[in-house]
Parts: structure tokens; C-alpha cells; sequence
């Protein structure tokens, strides 16, 4: 009896060293939700505040992640954030993209296994939000957002759009990006396409997890003037019809003195679309969530965001 007992013993411990020297079990990504926010720089900030408010509709807040910022929110979730302009931006206009995630600590965990340079913590908001920021492999800035607990949702009346459905900015390398983007975080191609046949200007990319998505903005080329930067770097707010946001954007005054395209058109994608500018320069696109035209280049391979 005392040898089965000493050896019951012997087992049990062997047992629990095997078991502390397993390796973790892996971490699984938690899910991506969509666009959280787009941050850009106003040298301006009265100015700012007009166009965001007035002309996009949006409802302003305060910043919980810099007391300097605001926030113009057009839902509960979705958001741009200004801040003043840094004496270091140059012709910059984008600070950050930013993307929803049911789980921070735990996202900034995969990355930081998978030997993503990232923070030591999550950073906490007044508001009970949770994010972390790292660099993409060209250096941009990006952010993943647990957004704060809501009590109730937020419908800005005069918004002129709710839904954020894709941020771009200016790529280099599209394959270098795609190691952190597709192969690190699983998003998925939707549509590419061009100015021209044969040649790819656009690159766009959905969240794993949601129909949200971001665009490659490729060929830019080495120097590029302050406007061009703002046409790149950009957002689109997602319409049913962008005749008709265009209509209520011009029938109420909205658009004087605000530089915009001064009509609605069909792009290369199939969408109606217009463009309008904020006072630094970022462009602000206005897009038709579903093709009417057949689109140029590539056939899109996942499913429109909707409203």
C-alpha cells in the first residue's frame, strides 16, 4: 500500500511538471467589428468644428482619449476624432485609423505573440473604453478600440450619413502591408481597381469580421503635394443614395464655402459617389453602399456593408 501511495504520489507530480512545461494554448484573435474611428489634424479647430458639424452633421463629444481632441460621432460606435494640428506634421492631415474589437487585452496579446511590437497594456478611457495603438509595417499609425459599454444609442438628427464603411490612406508596398493586414489579421479582399485597365490604383480590404473596409491608396509616388495627401488619406461615409444626400446637402446651404466636387458621380467601382473637403484638406467621400454600374477590374468578392 505504501508503495502504490509513494507511487501515486511520484505520478501526480510528474504530472503537473508536464503539464507547466506544455506550451499555452494559443491565443485565438478576438473578432474584429468594423471601423472604430478616423483621426486627422486641423490647423483650424473653430473652422473644423463648422464643417463636421454642420455640413457632415456629426455630434460633438468630448475626447475621452485626448483632452485636446473632440470627437464628432455619427453613431455610438463610429466616430472622427480631431485633434490640433502638431508643428511636426508637415503636409500630414492623418494621425490614426482605427478599428473595433470585441477584446483589446486580448487582441494586443495575439499580436504581442505572434512578435508584433506592442504596448505593455491596453490604455483605459474615462468612458470605460479600452484601445492599444501600434504601426503597420509602412509606420502607420493604427488603433484597435473595445468601445465603452453604451447606455443608449446615438442617432445625430441632422447626420448626413451614419456608417463609416472604409478609411484608405497611402500605401507603398502593397504586399508589405498585406503581411499585417490579411496574413496577420484576416482581412479579406473585396474589390480592386484602377484609373486604368492594367493598373491597379486601389485596394480594397475588409475586416475579418465585419463588411467594413480599408483601402490601399497605391502609386502615390515619392513626393506628393499637401492636396493629393488629402485625397488619399480619406474616409467614405456609406448612403442608400448619394443623389439624395447630395440634394440635402445643397438644398439646406450646407455646402457654402466648403471645396467639394459639385456633383455626384459613378466610380470606378460601380457606386455613386461625391467628395467633399474639410478645411485641411481630408477628403470626406459620400458613397452609395451598393453598386448600380458594373464595376471596372475586379469583381467584388464579399458581401456590401449596409446601413
Amino acid at each position: 500500500m505504501q508503495f502504490r501511495t509513494l507511487a501515486a504520489v511520484f505520478l501526480l507530480a510528474f504530472t503537473v511538471m508536464a503539464a507547466a512545461q506544455l506550451p499555452d494554448k494559443p491565443l485565438v484573435r478576438p473578432k474584429i467589428t468594423g471601423i472604430s474611428h478616423i483621426a486627422v489634424y486641423a490647423s483650424d479647430m473653430a473652422a473644423t468644428d463648422r464643417f463636421y458639424r454642420e455640413v457632415v452633421g456629426a455630434a460633438k463629444l468630448p475626447d475621452p482619449e485626448n483632452p485636446k481632441g473632440v470627437r464628432y460621432a455619427l453613431s455610438s460606435t463610429q466616430f472622427i476624432e480631431v485633434l490640433p494640428l502638431p508643428a511636426d506634421a508637415g503636409i500630414h492631415r492623418l494621425d490614426h485609423t482605427a478599428w473595433n474589437t470585441e477584446d483589446a487585452e486580448t487582441l494586443r496579446r495575439y499580436l504581442a505573440a505572434r512578435a508584433w511590437k506592442t504596448p505593455s497594456e491596453v490604455e483605459k478611457g474615462a468612458d470605460g473604453s479600452r484601445w492599444f495603438t501600434v504601426r503597420d509595417p509602412e509606420g502607420n499609425k493604427v488603433e484597435f478600440v473595445q468601445p465603452a459599454p453604451r447606455e443608449k444609442e446615438l442617432h445625430p438628427p441632422a447626420a448626413i450619413g451614419t456608417h463609416i464603411v472604409h478609411v484608405g490612406f497611402v500605401v507603398q508596398n502593397r504586399a508589405f502591408e498585406d503581411t499585417f493586414y490579411r496574413y496577420l489579421l484576416g482581412f479579406k479582399p473585396y474589390w480592386y481597381g484602377g484609373m486604368v485597365e492594367g493598373k491597379i490604383d486601389w485596394v480594397s480590404q475588409q475586416t475579418p469580421d465585419s463588411h467594413d473596409w480599408l483601402e490601399y491608396m497605391l502609386n502615390a509616388g515619392s513626393s506628393i503635394s499637401k492636396r493629393d495627401l488629402g485625397v488619399l488619406d480619406h474616409f467614405s461615409i456609406g448612403e442608400d443614395s448619394v443623389d439624395a444626400a447630395y440634394k440635402t446637402l445643397k438644398d439646406g446651404n450646407r455646402l457654402a464655402g466648403v471645396i467639394n466636387d459639385g456633383h455626384t458621380q459613378i466610380g470606378k467601382d460601380g457606386k455613386g459617389q461625391f467628395n467633399l473637403y474639410d478645411p485641411d484638406g481630408v477628403r470626406v467621400e459620400l458613397m452609395n453602399f451598393h453598386a448600380t454600374e458594373k464595376p471596372c477590374c475586379s469583381k467584388f468578392t464579399a458581401e456590401d456593408p449596409e446601413e
